[in-house]
């Protein structure tokens, strides 16, 4: 029976998550409260009083910019190339069968003996995907 002790907690196991979302919400509290403190600078230089809902739409207009330029262009390299690594497109099998032949060598001069069954026993502890 397998036991939860070696099993990293919540936290460690969502760690990148959850700092990327803490550094993300701070950075868009961070721009939306300093884009406020320009706005009403703005408005000031302007003589016109400050209007919570025409900031609201300039804010979000600006985020939005910024989303599209950025955060869509980095997630579609990032997801879109995992997501073509993961589901094995050529490419990303290149490198693994590579890999997997060297090892098969190195195993087949270490153990002349032992090694068509120990690489048979992985192949059926560890099949091909």
């Amino acid at each position: 029976m397998k036991t939860n002790q070696n099993k990293p907690s919540y936290l460690k196991r969502k760690a990148y998550f959850l700092i990327t979302l803490a550094l993300f919400l701070a950075s868009v509290v961070l721009h939306w409260y300093f884009g406020w403190k320009d706005y009403v600078n703005e408005q000031m230089a302007h003589s016109q009083a400050p209007q919570v809902p025409e900031y609201i739409v300039q804010m979000m207009r600006e985020t939005m910019e910024n989303w599209q330029s950025e955060f869509l262009q980095l997630i579609w390299q990032v997801v879109g190339l995992s997501f073509l690594w993961y589901c094995g497109s050529p490419q990303s099998k290149e490198g693994d069968d590579r890999r997997e032949e060297k090892l098969d060598f190195i195993i087949r001069r270490l153990e002349p003996g032992k090694a068509e069954e120990l690489l048979e026993q992985w192949k059926i502890k560890y099949p091909d995907k």
